[in-house]
Parts: structure tokens; C-alpha cells; sequence
């Protein structure tokens, strides 16, 4: 059984994160201890809340540079929703606030012409190179999006009042703007091939 490091940032609902991965048959441990971060195996940070308040969390357990030497070094990581978000370097629901900056991307506000947040299910169209990510369906909990896949990534799109980043992936690290442990059995399949674990997936 594989431990499964997941860190605790004070803003996320762990629970479902934490369930998700004991379905998938490994053991995940909460952790905010910046050296257990660049030791695990597996490294998921999951997010919910406002951007502002996870950076505040990260800084106040000096894990940043951690996360982001994860990134840089291409371990095994997995981030949710707020969790892709604040891999970039702004966004515009905290200005003035840094994130992590494993890449230059802004984070931007829905338009409009949508309800905001986006509560539900969204069909995600991956690029042709993802590993990862398969054409499926997965539950978003957003306000705030990319809308452009960052240089040197690939990555799934989604359409929720026009073109948005659904996922992104790099080497052995998945960035879900949607939330994984909560999109059924195509998500469960989605955690166990980051997991190592070979199983068909389901579409749209």
C-alpha cells in the first residue's frame, strides 16, 4: 500500500480528498511539515477557499519553496482546484498576493455571462500527449480559472461560458482544476493512473 503524503493547509474539506485516495488503495497521511513534503513519494495538495488564505497557510508553514521544488524536480504531485490555481503566479481574486510560481500564468475571474461559482459536472477534452487525463466527465467547485495551459505543460480544456484549463499535466505531476475524489468512477480512475495503477478509464 502506498503512503500518500497530503498537506494540510487549514482551508481545504479533507475528507473527500482522504477518502478518495483509501479507494484507491494507498494510505494517505496529513502532513505540514516542510521536509516530509520534499521526501514523499506522493504529494497531493488539495484547495478550497480563496487564494489569499492558502498562500497565508503555506507561507505561515514555510512549505512554498517545498511545493515549488516538487514542480521544478518533477515528483510525483497531485494539486485540486485551488490547489492548480495557486501553482501560478497571481490571481485576480487576491491582488498583491504571490503564489507559488512553479509557472507565469494569472488567474482570472468567470465572465458574466455564467453563474459563478460553477457547481457541477463539465465534460474535459484533453490534448492528444496527456498521460493522465481522458476525455470524461468532472465536478468543478470554481469561480476562478486559467484560461491558457501554461507554456511547457499539456492539459485538458473545459466550456463553462467559454474556454477554460479543466487539468494540467507535466511529467508525473497533475495539476485538476475539477475535483478528482469527487467525479465517480472516472475520477477514481484518474487517481489511480497518477497512483501507478493500470485500469481502463471511462468517457463522455
Amino acid at each position: 500500500m502506498k503512503d500518500v503524503a497530503v498537506i494540510r493547509t487549514g482551508t481545504a474539506n479533507l475528507a473527500s480528498v482522504l477518502a478518495g485516495l483509501r479507494r484507491a488503495q494507498c494510505k494517505p497521511v496529513l502532513v505540514d511539515d516542510p521536509k516530509k513534503v520534499t521526501s514523499a513519494d506522493y504529494v497531493v495538495l488539495p484547495g478550497v477557499g480563496a487564494f489569499a488564505a492558502i498562500m497565508d497557510q503555506l507561507r505561515s508553514r514555510r512549505l512554498v519553496d517545498a511545493i515549488r521544488e516538487r514542480i521544478v524536480e518533477a515528483r510525483p504531485t497531485l494539486t485540486i482546484c485551488l490547489g492548480l490555481q495557486v501553482l501560478g503566479s497571481r490571481s485576480e481574486e487576491s491582488p498583491g498576493t504571490d503564489g507559488i510560481g512553479a509557472f507565469d500564468a494569472h488567474v482570472s475571474r468567470f465572465g458574466t455571462t455564467v453563474r459563478v461559482p460553477q457547481l457541477g459536472w463539465n465534460c474535459i477534452h484533453p490534448a492528444s500527449d496527456c498521460q493522465f487525463l481522458t476525455e470524461g466527465y468532472g465536478y468543478f467547485a470554481n469561480s476562478y480559472r486559467l484560461t491558457e495551459i501554461p507554456e511547457g505543460w499539456t492539459g485538458a480544456k473545459a466550456d463553462y461560458g467559454g474556454s477554460f484549463v479543466a487539468a494540467i499535466e507535466r511529467g508525473p505531476i497533475l495539476a485538476c482544476q475539477f475535483h478528482p475524489e469527487l467525479s465517480g468512477k472516472w475520477g477514481a480512475s484518474l487517481i489511480e493512473r497518477w497512483l501507478g495503477v493500470k485500469r481502463e478509464a471511462e468517457s463522455c
